[in-house]
């Protein structure tokens, strides 16, 4: 028989598989030899009290054969003769994933990237990098496996009841993710490796007959009534299709415009923005494991962090352990930053987004305070107000750093207490850090927010409050300042019936695998339609 059984062991115990045997048994009162095998359903590390324990669910063959886990099969069709054609514009984890769902149901997806594969991509982030150039079509959100390929990989949501999980974390195994992402708590692939996977992606798109193009840069789309019948590149081409999926990313702000040109409607969204604050990874492992041993059977440590401030709320936003600080601004003179880990965590740094809720009344008032050229313009009614906002704070970042896309940064406890820092710690961000009261970068009620903030995080999580963690400048692309609204019932947007916005820069998804599920869900939508 197979029976699911919930174990609680220590950590050295969970490494050793016929420890878990002897606990199989004892919980199903077999004996030892009765247990032919298990598959790990769900694992966890429980850190909370001074004895680390490791939860496991376990599904184990008991007097039977032991069966490997069968992994998810996929019917991927040759659409090369499909009838019916959809145009995806966008190839991050939206994009791609609805292109996979459409290949099952028969329609040939025509996917329009407008920047490069991951492999040339990889050049324009190094020049980003090393140099302080960008590529404002190559960066590290535009681009094969848009901004999902360099945001470290985490799959971890909690939109459940957007779509099956379980499908996403058993197609990203298709394509060559370690079998682990089906059972951990908080799955993880790792910045190294997601550009394999999506490439693979990539191949198995055009082995069926979908059309994969890069550098395709969508500047028109042509409408009949209320329909859009073709959409223009920059390169002078055309595509016609039955469907339009726009999948674009949150940093699109061109697509919104021409929306907006098109008088096709567009609102603003609230979003979240900060910093990005980095720990030394033995810090962290040290709050949350309580010693400062170095513990070769447990994960470097990681946290999630909520504090209410003045009724706002500030959080941590992908906290990313063993990983490093990068630039990810998508024009000159904005300064924009996120963090990745490789898939072993092993950098010596633990590095997290910490953002404050940003309401489009903060927006209005912080322009205005700020005297920002043309604020009169950006009132409540403005689709485009919360996008000026959040382009204010980063150009603002980007004069303070000094160029070339120098960060400006301060220590922990300087920053909360309003004191200038003498010298900044060593850091992962490569472009490099200039020391800078931050009081006088970020709007202030973002900086009253986070300087309290961290003081009670600090309360929460001993050690956390410290000066040997450094603040970064800015985390501004936490999600879309900009929806695109869609009838909840049909998926596509109110004025035009063929025009289907998802994922983040439509304002429905946060993060790979939800924005991977709506991409699922809109293809699914896309098909029901042509059936």
């Amino acid at each position: 028989m197979q029976q699911k059984l919930s174990l609680k062991l220590l950590p050295s115990e969970a490494m050793d598989e016929s420890i878990i045997k002897k606990y199989i048994a004892a919980s199903s009162g077999k004996k030892v030899t009765a247990i032919t095998g298990f598959h790990l359903l769900k694992r966890s590390i429980d850190a909370r009290a001074k004895t680390i324990w490791v939860n496991l669910t376990v599904n184990a063959f008991i007097d039977e054969p032991f069966q490997q886990r069968s992994i998810q099969h996929f019917n991927f069709k040759d659409v090369s003769r499909a009838t019916k054609k959809t145009v995806i514009i966008g190839a991050g984890p939206a994009g791609l994933f609805a292109a996979l769902q459409l290949i099952e149901k028969g329609i040939q997806p025509i996917i329009l990237e407008r920047g490069k594969d991951v492999r040339a991509r990889r050049r324009d982030l190094a020049a980003l990098n090393r140099e302080g150039i960008v590529n404002t079509e190559s960066n590290y959100c535009f681009g094969e496996g848009g901004a999902g390929t360099y945001s470290d990989g985490k799959l971890y949501t909690r939109s459940n009841k957007r779509g099956d999980i379980d499908q996403i974390l058993n197609l990203f195994v298709h394509f060559g993710a370690e079998e682990k992402i089906l059972y951990e708590a908080h799955p993880h692939i790792g910045t190294n490796k997601l550009p394999h996977i999506i490439t693979a992606m990539r191949q198995q798109i055009m082995d069926c007959g979908g059309q994969f193009l890069f550098e395709k840069k969508v500047i028109d789309l042509i409408l009949e009534k209320d329909r859009i019948v073709s959409v223009k590149t920059a390169d002078g081409d055309t595509f016609e299709a039955d469907d339009f999926i726009l999948a674009t990313g949150h940093s699109a702000r061109d697509i919104f415009e021409l929306l907006h040109l098109k008088k096709i409607l567009i609102e603003a969204k609230p979003f979240a923005l900060g910093v990005r604050i980095e720990h030394p990874q033995m810090l962290i492992n040290s709050c949350q494991y309580k010693s400062n041993a170095k513990n070769e059977l447990l994960p470097p440590a990681s946290y999630s962090l909520v504090q209410q401030v003045n009724g706002r709320g500030v959080f941590s936003f992908c906290m990313c352990p063993g990983g490093i600080i990068a630039p990810a601004a998508t024009d000159p003179g904005e300064l924009v930053v996120n963090g990745w880990s490789p898939s072993k965590r092993n950098n010596p740094f633990a590095n997290s987004g910490m953002v404050v809720q940003v309401e489009l009344e903060d927006a209005v008032k912080a322009m205005k305070k700020h005297a920002m050229p043309g604020a009169e313009a950006f009132d409540e009614k403005n689709p485009f107000t919360l996008m000026a906002f959040q382009r204010m704070v980063e150009q603002q970042c980007y004069n303070s750093g000094g160029g070339k896309f120098v960060a400006p940064a301060q220590r922990m406890t300087d920053f909360s207490n309003g004191k200038a820092s003498s010298s900044l710690p060593v850091c992962s961000y490569q472009p490099g850090l200039n020391a800078v009261s931050l009081k006088e970068v970020l709007p202030a009620f973002v900086y009253q927010s986070l300087a309290k903030g961290f003081i009670e995080f600090g309360k929460k999580m001993h050690g956390y409050f410290t000066n040997e963690a450094v603040v970064v400048a800015t985390e501004s692309r936490t999600s879309s300042p900009v929806r695109i609204p869609r009838n909840s019932d049909t998926l596509t947007h109110p004025q035009i019936k063929n025009l289907y916005p998802c994922g983040e820069g439509a304002g429905y998804a946060g993060g790979i695998v939800s924005a991977a599920m709506d991409g699922q869900r809109v293809a699914l939508q896309v098909a029901a339609v042509n059936s």
